[in-house]
């Protein structure tokens, strides 16, 4: 029997990382609710899982770039006092490079990817501080670290991700909240069917499939990191970037300019 660990809501449930997020979390017991806007295949997920697992799951279709079915969503999250854990999965990327794609992509890359989620990392983050206790886990992407090598609006989404959950994290430790940013490579979903891009041109060496990058975030998460990029060998190199980003610090801010502008 699985041993029941408390309520997970994930949205973007439907397919790719959502998706398995559903199946690892329902192995580790968590009940579920599952987000997304195919209502088909969300119950069909649910079913399988319940029958598998033995974990009760419910299914809440909603399109999160639609204000009143997001507001639906972020009461749940608000509201359900058996919430333990917030998976925030659903986003929408570009279809090519960014002159490429079509103005109006960019309005439901925002409201999906940046909106939404902030919407519901808040609600989660304070129904968390007020019981002391819960977890939030945001699925960003590895191009918030190299802007110059994707989408710039897409990039730009995925840096506000790691920035707002860095953010969080530091102000809700003492509250018991617990976030952590997922930064995935290259991964095998249906982003790239969706994007009109084929995966195929790209190195297999390069490809991680979903199932994989969840298992490793799972464990970068139990490890206690903040940060999980599943695909980087050494996490040192990860640190030396932190580490010089916070020596940054002290001279981020100065009543004069710096010397070397020669304004002296």
């Amino acid at each position: 029997m699985t041993q029941h660990t408390g309520t997970a809501l994930v949205t973007g449930a439907s397919s790719g990382i959502g998706a398995a997020y559903a199946e690892r979390l329902a192995a580790r017991g968590h009940d579920l609710v599952l987000v997304a806007r195919d209502a088909v295949r969300l119950r069909a997920a649910a079913d399988r899982i319940e029958r598998e697992t033995g974990v009760a799951v419910a299914v809440m279709p909603a399109d999160l770039t639609r204000p009143a079915e997001l507001a639906s969503v972020r009461d749940r999250v608000a509201s359900d006092p058996d919430l333990r854990l917030l998976v925030n999965c659903a986003g929408l990327g570009p279809l090519g490079p960014s002159l490429d794609s079509p103005v109006d992509l960019y309005d439901g890359m925002l409201d999906l990817n940046v909106r939404a989620l902030q919407t519901l990392t808040f609600a989660a983050a304070r129904a968390f501080a007020d019981r002391r206790g819960g977890t939030i886990v945001n699925v960003a992407s590895v191009v918030a670290l190299a802007p110059e090598r994707f989408n710039a609006a897409y990039a730009a989404n995925k840096a506000f991700v790691l920035t707002l959950t860095q953010g969080l994290a530091a102000e809700l430790s003492a509250k018991g909240v617990r976030l952590q940013a997922v930064l995935p490579g290259v991964t095998r979903t249906e982003f790239f069917d969706r994007a009109g891009a084929d995966i195929g041109q790209i190195p297999t060496e390069m490809v991680m499939e979903a199932r994989d990058l969840v298992a490793a975030a799972l464990a970068g998460l139990d490890a206690g990191e903040a940060v999980t990029i599943p695909s980087l060998p050494d996490i040192g190199d990860w640190q030396a970037l932190e580490a010089a980003r916070f020596r940054l610090g002290p001279n981020l801010s100065h009543r004069v300019p710096a010397g070397r502008y020669g304004l002296g």
